[in-house]
């Protein structure tokens, strides 16, 4: 049962691969993992041999499956290749069984044995409330074990848990059934090209790792804006809230990406190992730390209470703003603020570094001096900004913003590949650099887990905010009281 893992060097398709996608009938796998697997198909990077078995509860043929699947994949692809599709398509088949009847999973063994590939990856689309379920049914079939001259990995959705305790003991079930290496807890912010792109960024340029501690930077600021609200999730939101949706993994990660020390070697253990110290070093927040909103109604949209699932009186976050501490050598002294929220002016994702400004400056300016900042866009278009001072043409010293830009679309001749793209491979390849080991998913939860305590004990209300504006004014406060302020995302500027 024993597998390694690799780096990112040697990346080869290895044979055709069975994928079982337990939940297929849901909008993550024809949203996002069936659009996959075209494109790695396309790409070359599949194996025209691999076999998909969808699993799920919907009373489905296999030729309902398929049919429907189409029509998602027309939606969701530019233009595809019909040949390429129906060829895909046609190696999907459907079992219809339940995530903790025994029987289900000895059809699903049969059906896996069918398929004939010993490589095989099970993905759990579903809530995360039927994990144990699937991993106990698969080991009960003895779907756990890696076939001679192949593999058996589980690839598990976020969220991992809804504290530390729940995850910890998700852990310790999930590891007497599987061993690590086989288990690929995925967080998909981290296969985007700007994400990955941060680690070339400073470990592979003398320009910028000298600079990349708290004696040049004054603070770096993470923002996650969705233009959306909870989109029919209302009674999952109900559960977990901003802090959990996307605080506890998704920015974190971003965060650590920014302040992790530099690996031995760019594989999953030596960047894991560093991310895990990282977490460590980072303090809980206090609630004079955090603000937290929850978007009402305007600009032609209900607000959060009026969504369906979601209580009368609710009090749960859909937008967050906080102050986290890094209490190592590189960054202490230097605050990480990071904030999210869904209904805001638009869609966005960056990671800005504020620089400190010079100790001296010779010039006689009209305005004071702005720093210089390093922005690193995710989301909507990818790429790397460097916005520092300049001078006007003329006679006097008059400065202005200048910016050096660059755009992986505008540079590149080839599209960025999806995130699901990027992860689906990196498990056929058994790269587990992108995914999460439990002591990391663990560090993570230790982290939110006393926060979320006091929000609960002290019963915090929001602060109400309109949807389709920036947020709580509050928010603009948590920065503003120590001389600070928001970068202002591109995309929301120009929404």
């Amino acid at each position: 049962m024993s597998e390694t893992t690799t780096g990112n060097g040697g990346r080869t398709t290895g044979g055709p691969c069975t994928f079982v996608i337990f939940g297929v009938t849901g909008d993550l796998a024809s949203r996002k993992l069936l659009p996959a697997l075209y494109r790695l198909q396309v790409g070359g990077e599949l194996d025209p041999g691999s076999r998909t078995i969808g699993f799920a509860r919907s009373e489905l043929s296999s030729e309902a499956l398929r049919a429907e699947l189409r029509g998602c994949l027309l939606e969701e692809l530019d233009d595809p290749d019909e040949q390429v599709l129906d060829d895909l398509l046609g190696r999907v088949d459907y079992l219809r069984g339940g995530y903790d009847d025994a029987d289900s999973y000895a059809r699903l063994a049969e059906a896996v044995k069918t398929a004939g590939s010993p490589r095989r990856i099970f993905y759990t689309a579903t809530p995360p409330s039927a994990y144990l379920d699937i991993a106990s049914g698969l080991a009960g079939v003895g779907l756990d074990r890696a076939p001679e001259g192949g593999f058996a990995r589980l690839v598990l959705e976020k969220p991992f848990g809804n504290d530390l305790a729940s995850a910890k003991s998700l852990n310790v079930r999930l590891l007497e059934l599987f061993e690590e290496s086989q288990l690929y807890r995925i967080d998909h912010y981290l296969a985007k090209e700007t994400a990955q792109n941060l680690a070339v960024l400073r470990f592979a340029n003398t320009v910028f790792e000298p600079l990349w501690n708290n004696r040049y930077i004054d603070h770096v600021q993470i923002t996650m804006s969705e233009d959306i609200g909870v989109a029919g999730r209302g009674s999952f939101y109900e559960q977990a809230g901003v802090l959990r949706d996307v605080f506890q993994n998704h920015l974190l990660q971003l965060l650590a990406l920014v302040a992790m020390e530099p690996p031995a070697r760019f594989d999953a253990e030596a960047v894991r190992d560093e991310k895990v110290k990282l977490f460590r070093s980072v303090t809980c927040p206090g609630l004079d730390d955090l603000v937290l909103g929850q978007y009402t109604a305007g600009n032609g949209e209900v607000g959060y209470r009026q969504e369906p699932d979601v209580a009368d009186a609710s009090r749960q976050s859909t937008f967050a703003a906080l102050r986290l501490r890094v209490r190592n050598w590189r960054f202490s002294g230097t605050p990480f603020y990071l904030r999210s929220g869904k209904q805001l002016e638009a869609k966005a994702s960056e990671v800005v570094l504020h620089f400190r400004n010079p100790p001296h400056v010779p010039f006689d300016l009209a305005r004071p001096l702005r720093p210089d900042r390093l922005i690193l866009r995710l989301v909507p278009d990818e790429g790397i900004t460097l916005r520092f001072n300049g001078k006007r043409p003329g006679q006097k010293i008059d400065l202005a913003r200048v910016d050096l830009d660059f755009s992986y679309e505008e540079t590149f001749d080839r599209p960025n590949p999806d995130a699901y793209e990027t992860l689906l491979l990196d498990v056929m390849q058994g790269d587990a650099t992108l995914f999460m080991r439990a002591d990391e998913v663990e560090a993570q939860w230790a982290i939110f887990t006393p926060l979320l305590r006091q929000i609960e004990a002290h019963a915090i209300e929001p602060f109400p905010y309109p949807a389709g504006g920036p947020g709580p004014e509050e928010a603009f406060a948590l920065l503003e009281r120590e001389d600070r302020y928001w970068h202002r995302p591109d995309a929301v500027r120009e929404s």
